[in-house]
């Protein structure tokens, strides 16, 4: 007799499984208790024949699939076996697509982007970058196969972000193009979308980080930081920031076994730098007079700046802001950024440097004429008579030396 709900419902489990058959095939395997199943539990079953050979089909278990359910299963598996198609297979094929989409999605793939790529990115941005995916893109469509998702899905994603912030929505979208564009390459998607959304968005305006580029303003500055009364090794932080005009968080990861007192400089290692590329700072004699006086103090340690909690810390990326916020300048006034906005500009249009030489200090990415990148040490010679030549500059300005008025943009 065929099985009725009333019958599914009332089955017990038993020492041994039962088998409850309905017809054309399908049957109720009601399971005994074990240690994963301690109350028993009900399993749908079909059974079939294809090609000569009988075969099981899982339809699902209940009450998740009822027997109306059940039966919806069964006649669609039968009607696959008319047309010569073996209902087991495609269940099997079913499950590794589903794996190969779990796989795919969109979150899947960023992560393994991310991985691949993150020993080239300081750990500060890597970790900042996947916060960002985490927070506005993954809740949205992260689930979604990559090779899925359209351009309006995208821009969908950076519309919310825009309402919060411009500038994220536009460093989002970005990644989002470099994770499609690594799908695209590794198989998982046909073209990225992120190209159809260019110009979608509104452009940045630039932001300029403060700081003092007229030589008039920038004597009160340095007579104010040497005369900051907190802590010294903020101090010579501060007093080093104009000098050596390196990125803040490159100044303040500084380690004592970094610097060559013999040589005359400091040598940054590839994993501290934006670009990822070895750099070498010259020291000026003020330079290294400062880290000389600093070397006492701080230089058992790792460290040359450490945090004054835990030595075993550098010091916090807000030490030389708050000092100068102490100091009486405000954030639009000058910040530990600002100084190498400072010195490219004096540098280039008061003592008229080449710029080349100021843009390998400042380690931004300058290629020769064959579209080569100069590596750490082009034009060393060069820079180390600038960083003195820039040192002595400064001096002169503390000192009161006539200042040379700025060219005019021609």
């Amino acid at each position: 007799m065929a099985l009725t709900d009333v019958k599914v419902r009332n089955a017990k489990p038993a020492e041994k499984q039962v088998k409850l058959f309905d017809y054309d095939g399908l049957f109720l395997l009601v399971l005994p208790p074990g240690r994963k199943t301690p109350n028993g539990g009900k399993c749908w079953r079909l059974k079939y024949r294809f090609n000569g050979k009988e075969k099981l089909l899982a339809l699902g278990t209940y009450p998740e699939i009822s027997l109306a359910e059940a039966r919806e299963r069964r006649d669609i598996a039968r009607k696959q076996l008319a047309n010569g198609i073996d209902p087991g297979e495609v269940k099997k094929a079913q499950k590794a697509a589903r794996i190969e989409n779990a796989a795919n999605t969109f979150e899947a793939v960023t992560r393994e982007w991310h991985e691949k790529f993150k020993s080239q990115w300081t750990e500060n941005h890597a970790g900042r970058l996947m916060r960002r995916l985490e927070l506005d893109v993954f809740p949205l469509i992260g689930t979604r196969p990559i090779g899925e998702i359209k351009a309006p899905e995208i821009l969908g994603v950076l519309r919310r972000i825009e309402m919060r912030s411009l500038e994220t929505a536009h460093r989002v979208r970005i990644a989002c193009g470099q994770v499609c564009r690594y799908a695209v390459a590794t198989g998982r998607a046909e073209r990225n979308p992120v190209e159809d959304i260019r110009g979608a968005l509104p452009p940045v305006k630039n932001k300029h980080f403060s700081a003092p580029t007229d030589p008039k303003d920038v004597a009160p500055l340095l007579r104010a930081m040497d005369g900051f009364t907190g802590s010294f090794v903020v101090k010579c932080a501060m007093q080093l920031s104009p000098l050596l005009f390196v990125r803040p968080g490159e100044l303040r990861h500084a380690e004592w076994q970094e610097i060559d007192f013999e040589a005359e400089q400091w040598n940054i290692p590839g994993e501290k730098m934006k670009m990822r590329e070895p750099h070498i700072v010259p020291l000026s004699r003020q330079a290294l007079e400062i880290f000389k006086a600093l070397h006492p103090l701080t230089g058992t340690g790792k460290y040359v700046f450490p945090c004054h909690r835990s030595p075993l810390r550098c010091m916090s990326e807000n030490a030389v802001n708050a000092g100068l916020r102490r100091l009486g300048f405000e954030k639009s006034e000058i910040t530990g950024h600002g100084f190498r906005a400072m010195a490219r500009t004096i540098l280039d249009e008061v003592l008229q440097v080449r710029p080349d030489f100021v843009e390998h200090q400042l380690s931004h990415a300058v290629k020769d004429p064959n579209g080569r990148a100069y590596n750490r040490t082009a034009h060393l010679a060069e820079r180390r008579k600038m960083m003195q030549t820039w040192s002595d500059y400064l001096d002169g300005l503390k000192g009161g030396a006539k200042v040379i008025p700025m060219r005019k943009a021609e």
